[in-house]
């Protein structure tokens, strides 16, 4: 754990910043006294349940129905 003035945590902000990313926690003191922490983020834990959005979406049935032809040209540019 590093322990900083302001002064020094603004020269060297970007650094901390990486420091703290790879898990260092650094205390930032103001006249001495410890005032804020810089430590790294937590990563949000994403639950997936297979199947969630079953029966919430819908594909059009003619969805892989060739495209018209004055629409391809359009698209290529023609």
């Amino acid at each position: 754990m590093q322990k900083l003035n302001i002064h020094e945590a603004k020269t060297h902000f970007s650094q901390l910043v990486d420091a703290a990313a790879n898990g260092e926690e650094i205390v930032i003191a103001k006249a001495g006294r410890p005032t804020a922490r810089l430590v790294p983020m937590e990563r949000a834990k994403v639950t997936r349940r297979f199947g969630g959005l079953k029966g919430k979406l819908r594909i059009a049935e003619d969805f892989n129905a060739p495209l018209p032809d004055d629409f391809i040209s359009a698209f290529e540019g023609r």
